[in-house]
């Protein structure tokens, strides 16, 4: 397991996650654009469920940031590779694929 490369992928993971939740929470900036839910399905509604998906998605995105960090101090400690929640290895495939992994298979199912 190359450390070095894991590190630098989840650097990189790192400040990509840290952009994107500032954008699909921005707050818009035309006044026309208000969102509010109203009786009949309409522009301001659905312009609100829009904003409620991409809020969803950015706390998403928040959760995948915080295993990026949790990972990197890991790293760091020495344990990566382990479940946070079980102590048990967590397979190799799942770390190639999600680098970014801290619970083995069974223990994010749980989650």
């Amino acid at each position: 397991m190359d450390t070095a490369t894991i590190r630098f992928t989840l650097e990189e993971r790192r400040s990509a996650l840290e952009a994107e939740p500032g954008e699909l929470t921005a707050v818009p900036r035309d006044p026309a654009a208000a969102v509010s839910f109203g009786k009949r399905i309409g522009d301001g509604t659905t312009e609100a469920v829009e904003r409620l998906t991409k809020v969803g998605a950015a706390e998403q995105l928040d959760a995948m940031r915080a295993d990026v960090v949790r990972a990197l101090e890991k790293l760091d400690d020495g344990t990566y590779g382990l479940c946070d929640r079980c102590g048990a290895s967590i397979p190799d495939e799942r770390l190639e694929a999600r680098p970014w992994s801290v619970l083995c298979v069974r223990c994010a199912s749980l989650r």
